[in-house]
């Protein structure tokens, strides 16, 4: 009787390393293969490219493997309690960083039948880091950024989204990576907010910026960027224009649209009840969602509803009832909107929402109750965070403060500190070198 061999594999970018360890690891045995889920994957690093049924089929055809089977965590031992493998084969590269702890407990588990790890030497010249590296220099596709979002909220315990007003910003989203505890973090996606876009043209949060413009500013976000974008649609303007708006943003690849149920002159909701604002009837927004549904091409689109019944000082009670509405209506997620400091109207929507509705998106925008942590959004039950324009308010004083050493020292040295370096910028934009 053959011994049974188990490899654990993301499988997302195959290369000669991957095919080694298969072929050593069919030496010994029957093959059977546990690929990564999205979930598993997303907890450690990004988001793979291709979805897990794609790579599950990738790894089905490759030479030597029996069996593909699904490991939905990081963690083997659930799928080495089931399968009892003789054998368990991987890339020497686990005996450090953060899979060290891993490799350790799958050792524990199979000893306990007798089973063995096999670490295969690395394979040099490949390096996953610069193929990840040549991948994103080429770019994606409207499709393939537009399918990223739904995938993403069902990978993550939490979404992460930060505003982004041109291409320098989207590179920045697109680039920064810090580790906490093992773990690599970084931005999910982006947040094209109204805000932002019109305060970088000198102009009020009006909707004074159209559609068109908008489009047009974002266009260089996308050329430099692979990650998903969230779009903010103010109220979505006139029913008979949000279909328009809805299929552009489809056809850019854009994965998703927030309405805000106000009506008359937008308003910056963290004005609350201190300006005139007034909101839609239940009927008259229902409608516009409909509307928006019909005209999207895609399963893959979603329209998220906001919901500004606590910006008026209206009860959690009046903001589920709307939600709920909303979301028979077609409403693909709802973001609950609040300007209060203690985040404790949030939280209320968040746990009743969660007892009524177990899966549709929560979104959270914490500019005011910025205390709370992702893992706090996470146990409350929401979905996606956004970080609504900290980008631009952290640019505008930066600058102000350089402009304002030029004038009083009548020169630029002082500034040099406060400023990047010139080689750091053109290393920054791809294409330069």
């Amino acid at each position: 009787m053959k011994k049974k061999v188990y490899v654990g594999m993301s499988a997302d970018i195959i290369h000669p390393g991957h095919l080694n360890i298969i072929k050593e690891a069919a030496k010994l045995g029957e093959v059977t293969v546990g690929v990564l889920t999205d979930k598993a994957i997303a907890s450690y690093k990004r988001l793979p490219y291709l979805d897990f049924e794609q790579r599950k089929l990738i790894v089905e055809n490759i030479k030597g493997v029996v069996k593909v089977i699904a490991q939905k965590t990081l963690d083997y031992v659930p799928n080495l309690l089931i399968e009892k493998p003789d054998f368990v084969v991987h890339g020497d590269d686990w005996k450090e960083g953060i899979q060290k702890r891993t490799r350790q407990r799958v050792i524990d588990t199979i000893a306990q039948w007798g089973g063995k790890v096999i670490d295969i030497p690395y394979t040099h010249g490949i390096s996953s880091t610069q193929l990840n590296k040549r991948i994103k220099s080429i770019g994606t596709t409207p499709n393939v950024r537009l399918k990223r979002l739904r995938r993403l909220i069902a990978a993550k315990p939490i979404v992460r989204i930060l505003e982004s007003h041109n291409g320098l910003t989207g590179l920045i989203i697109e680039n920064t990576k810090v580790e906490v505890n093992g773990i690599l973090r970084e931005f999910d996606g982006m947040w094209s907010s109204s805000l932002t876009d019109s305060t970088s043209k000198g102009k009020p949060d009006i909707e004074a910026v159209d559609i068109t413009t908008r489009m047009l500013n974002l266009n260089d976000a996308l050329e430099c960027t692979t990650k998903p974008i969230i779009f903010d649609g103010d109220t979505g303007g006139k029913i008979e224009h949000f279909a328009f708006t809805v299929r552009t943003l489809e056809r850019h690849g854009v994965s998703a649209v927030i309405i805000e149920d106000k009506i008359g002159l937008k308003k910056n909701s963290l004005f609350g009840t201190s300006v005139p604002q007034k909101q839609d009837t239940v009927a008259d927004f229902c409608a516009k969602i409909k509307v928006g549904k019909q005209a999207q091409v895609t399963d893959d689109f979603m329209i998220i509803a906001r919901l500004e019944s606590l910006i008026l000082g209206k009860t959690v009670a009046h903001a589920l009832e709307r939600a709920f509405a909303y979301i028979g209506a077609g409403a693909d997620g709802v973001m609950i909107h609040s300007k209060e400091k203690s985040g404790d109207d949030i939280r209320d929507f968040c746990e009743r929402f969660r007892k009524v509705d177990k899966n549709t998106p929560i979104v959270v925008v914490p500019s005011t109750y910025n205390h709370i942590t992702e893992e706090v959004f996470q146990q409350w039950g929401a979905n996606i965070v956004i970080y609504a324009n900290h980008l631009l308010r952290a640019a505008y004083p930066a600058m102000l403060d350089v402009a304002k050493s030029i004038l009083t020292h009548g020169r630029s040295y002082e500034a040099n500190d406060k400023c990047m370096p010139i080689k750091e910028i053109l290393e920054l934009i791809p294409g330069t070198k």
